[in-house]
């Protein structure tokens, strides 16, 4: 029970990635951002493997470029031009709005996810999991809760995408942040 996915696409979009992020770290490391990009793939990567009847092509090339359109100068008409407009829908639909009030941009993202394909939501679970490692050593105890209570949200909107990475996100919610 696989959701196939092509390689040459996975490729394609890691090295569009890997340039467009070229030079950013994971923050509060001294990682190469790529790093973040896989992880969140590996996070789809599993989730096809185990579910079938997903659009792998479309979750792991949105997977990788799912930053590029908020942390990069790419844009979305470069995006649609090279990996078509239903990618380019998914990476703006991911992406923050600068334009609204911090307060406002994760639920705006989240309904512009729900109108995209359940891929698309895939890809936000598979983010959230993926960042929800021990928090920076900066964050305090309100910012912790916040991001917790963020991942609730991310959760109640976006589960019934994937049951497989529904309960990895339940998981990393519940031992968030982990005991030292």
């Amino acid at each position: 029970m696989t959701s196939s996915w092509n390689r040459e696409l996975y490729i394609k979009a890691c090295q569009f990635a890997a340039q467009a992020h070229l030079g950013q770290l994971v923050p509060g490391s001294d990682l190469p951002y790529l790093l973040h990009l896989n992880l969140v793939s590996m996070e789809i990567l599993a989730a096809l493997g185990a579910e079938a009847g997903h659009d792998g092509d479309l979750a792991v090339q949105c997977a990788l470029l799912h930053d590029t359109i908020e942390d990069t100068d790419t844009t979305y008409d470069r995006i649609a031009t090279i990996f078509g407009v239903r990618v380019a829908d998914g990476v703006a639909a991911l992406s923050k709005n600068p334009e609204l009030e911090k307060s406002q941009q994760l639920l705006d993202s989240l309904h512009r996810i729900e109108r995209q394909p359940r891929e698309i939501w895939m890809v936000k679970l598979a983010d959230r999991i993926t960042n929800l490692q021990p928090p920076p050593i900066h964050w305090d105890s309100a910012k912790i809760r916040r991001y917790r209570e963020e991942a609730i949200e991310i959760y109640t909107h976006l589960q019934s995408a994937s049951p497989f990475l529904a309960k990895r996100l339940a998981a990393k919610i519940q031992n968030y942040p982990p005991k030292t």
